[in-house]
């Protein structure tokens, strides 16, 4: 990078990116499609990645990779769960955020991409974020068939095909880590894969049920939005050790047994509703399913079998979720609805096993967006469907 270039990245650090873009630049010194990425990776950065956006010197890639690369929130849960070791291989290195972070742990590391244009960031990244690593451009399957032992591979299979849809099997992606299975067991005692949060988890453990299966199955959200799938195979582990579950929200972790069928909990026989705790499980759990082993483990209990909402007379402030306080009942019944909304001009309106989308339903109710009323159109065990009118409540 030259230094008219360079000049340009720090003056235009802040400046709309697609301003930019339009603009353009008459110094032909100025190189401006790497300087337009530049910019926009670290403006992603600062909000994605805020130690590398704080690093001097970092390069970013294109839009894309800027895009699919891990959060460090979620890089940094991948650290603490590669623990450290001697030897450690990431095959599948991309921007090399999750490698960065896990890196630190272990002696030896080894990055392997085949696009050589992101080894080429990922060595000078490496260097200026202090990181001691084998930079190998190559296709990580290759790579993988000779290499020697190690503690731990860490795998992100492309879940794009080769027109750029989305696939959501695990068998589509790229590589198949389901038909390597065997080489990567051979070749490391743990295995990391990560998996889109859209794939059916429970088909995935069932498609590497060969043993050594998996050990641990991690579903980390943040912010309350499901970001990945993350898979843990173990040499280690004992054909009948039961896989375990973690249902992770920023600093919240649930953990449960992996069971063949998840029973449900018996519906609530709290009724009336009105004053009792409502509580909205967190992404990560709506994604496992676990609702059996939330009610049991926190002392709630379902609305209904299917709604996905529980209650509780009494306040449970560690319950994996929000949670909130019945204030009102009401079917749509229109001089119900009057009663329970009145003064009610506006609210945040969820959904959950009720007819009606979030759309139609304020439409029919007339209630602009937001405020601090919260309204649950939900169905109870006997299935009626009302709405829950509640206020939030504040936990410590």
């Amino acid at each position: 990078m030259n230094g008219a270039t360079a000049d340009f990245i720090r003056v235009h650090a802040d400046d709309d990116i697609r301003q930019l873009a339009l603009k353009g630049t008459k110094d032909p010194d100025i190189d401006l499609p790497f300087a337009l990425d530049q910019i926009a990776g670290r403006q992603t950065a600062r909000r994605k990645l805020p130690t590398w956006a704080a690093t001097d010197g970092i390069i970013f890639p294109p839009h894309l990779s800027m895009e699919q690369c891990s959060s460090e929130q979620t890089a940094r849960y991948k650290a603490r769960l590669a623990g450290d070791g001697r030897r450690m291989v990431d095959l599948t290195g991309g921007f090399g955020v999750d490698f960065s972070f896990m890196a630190p742990g272990f002696e030896e590391t080894v990055y392997v991409e085949q696009q050589s244009v992101l080894c080429d960031i990922a060595r000078q990244n490496f260097q200026l974020l202090g990181i001691q690593a084998e930079v190998v451009c190559g296709d990580g399957v290759e790579y993988l068939r000779q290499m020697p032992h190690a503690d731990l591979i860490y795998i992100d299979p492309a879940r794009r095909d080769r027109q750029g849809q989305r696939t959501y099997d695990i068998s589509d992606c790229t590589p198949d880590v389901i038909a390597l299975q065997d080489v990567l067991v051979e070749k490391a005692d743990r295995i990391i894969i990560k998996l889109s949060p859209m794939l059916d988890w429970r088909k995935a453990v069932q498609d590497l049920s060969q043993s050594p299966c998996v050990s641990e199955v991690h579903i980390v959200s943040v912010g309350n939005e499901c970001k990945e799938l993350l898979l843990v195979l173990s040499t280690h582990s004992s054909d009948n050790a039961e896989p375990l579950l973690f249902c992770v929200n920023d600093d919240t972790v649930f953990t449960s047994h992996l069971i063949p069928e998840l029973s449900s909990p018996h519906p609530s026989s709290l009724i009336p509703l009105v004053s009792q705790f409502l509580y909205e499980p967190n992404a990560s759990i709506m994604k496992a399913g676990c609702f059996a082993e939330v009610a049991k483990a926190f002392g709630v209990s379902p609305i209904a079998t299917n709604s996905h909402l529980f209650v509780s007379s009494q306040s449970v402030s560690q319950f994996p979720g929000r949670m909130f306080q019945i204030e009102a009942m009401t079917t749509l019944n229109k001089k119900e609805l009057r009663v329970a909304l009145a003064g009610i001009t506006q609210a945040n309106i969820t959904v959950r096993n009720f007819p009606l989308s979030v759309a139609q339903l304020r439409s029919r109710l007339k209630l602009s967006e937001g405020g601090s009323t919260y309204i649950f159109a939900t169905t109870l065990a006997d299935k009626s469907h009302v709405l829950l009118v509640c206020r939030k409540t504040v936990t410590v």
